[in-house]
């Protein structure tokens, strides 16, 4: 199948460390960067594709991304924090493991968490489909997961792909997708709840959306601000870039570069701390600063073989109070 131009695959190349044809790009962080750290060595930043991390309320359960080296098939594994102050080893949840799965986000509630599946609709599908679409699954308060449930239409057509939903503490289900009635690309869309329907997407808007691709959009739990990935805006540096936008009198800001983290290669998959305090991204940069706290344990330093080399995508934070957000 040919994959449209927001495909993983097609994104992959995207995030190549060769930017407008000129080769190797050197993608270190800048002395600008504000407090930009390398998150969990060993254990969620491991050299592979890792990406997204999604944190229960009270930060003790974490699911996260990881891909194969060309970015074409997905795993989400799930870590939880022992009493001794230790992550457990990575594993699938029970609603995952399958089928290529991304993209998790928890409900701000953290009774359920939204992703992206090409696993069969029906019965009558033998093997895994051509297209991803968003699914959730619910989780008791224990933790432990319920099974995987497609969302209805209109939010999915089996036809495209859609991409990264993140859940808003109303319902409302914000996503990328490529739709009639966009602005070219991959656009942010909004599916809004009512008396626990899903409506039609509507677009959210030229303050966001560009002939660009817009991807990836982390909503706030009040839905007061949105933080989202683009490529090939104007005002891009790299490949994917970060942006913010702020919602003020039930309308978008245009949207702004955080441009103290974009670099030429990628920032995206992010999410911010249930608690506010800590952007979480994945990056392609080349980066030769510290580790930080090791998380494997016992300490294996295979387990950090190729962090930093540019290749594939690192897990970094960095203090939203640092960033001057919200």
């Amino acid at each position: 199948m040919r994959r449209a131009i927001h495909g993983r695959a097609a994104l992959l190349a995207a995030c190549a460390c060769t930017v407008g044809g000129r080769g190797p790009v050197d993608a270190a962080p800048r002395a600008a960067d504000p407090g930009v750290e390398l998150y969990g060595a060993g254990h969620f930043t491991t050299g592979a594709w890792d990406f997204f991390m999604a944190f229960s309320p009270d930060q003790r359960q974490v699911l996260f991304g990881r891909a194969d080296p060309s970015f074409d098939r997905y795993e989400i594994l799930e870590t939880r924090l022992g009493a001794d102050g230790r992550w457990s080893k990575p594993a699938h949840p029970s609603f995952a493991g399958q089928w290529s799965d991304a993209d998790p986000h928890l409900s701000p509630a953290g009774d359920a968490v939204y992703f992206i599946s090409n696993r069969p609709i029906g019965p009558d599908e033998p093997g895994p489909r051509t297209t991803y679409d968003i699914w959730f699954a619910p989780r008791a308060p224990d933790g432990s997961w319920g099974p995987a449930q497609r969302v209805p239409e209109p939010v999915n057509d089996a036809a495209v792909d859609e991409w990264s939903p993140a859940i808003a503490a109303s319902g409302n289900l914000y996503f990328g997708l490529e739709r009639h009635g966009g602005h070219g690309g991959t656009d942010l869309w909004v599916a809004r709840r009512v008396d626990g329907v899903y409506q039609p997407p509507e677009n959210l808007g030229p303050a966001i959306n560009t002939p660009g691709l817009e991807v990836e959009p982390w909503i706030s739990p009040d839905e007061s601000y949105l933080i989202f990935a683009g490529l090939r805006r104007v005002d891009s540096v790299g490949s994917y870039d970060l942006y913010f936008s702020r919602r003020r009198d039930g309308a978008w800001e245009p949207a702004r570069p955080l441009a103290s983290l974009n670099t030429a290669a990628s920032e995206w998959n992010h999410s911010v701390s249930p608690d506010g305090e800590w952007l979480y991204f994945s990056s392609n940069r080349r980066y030769t600063g510290p580790l930080g706290p090791r998380f494997d344990d016992p300490r294996d330093d295979r387990s950090v073989a190729g962090v930093g080399d540019g290749k594939q995508g690192d897990i970094y934070r960095v203090s939203m109070r640092a960033l001057g957000l919200p």
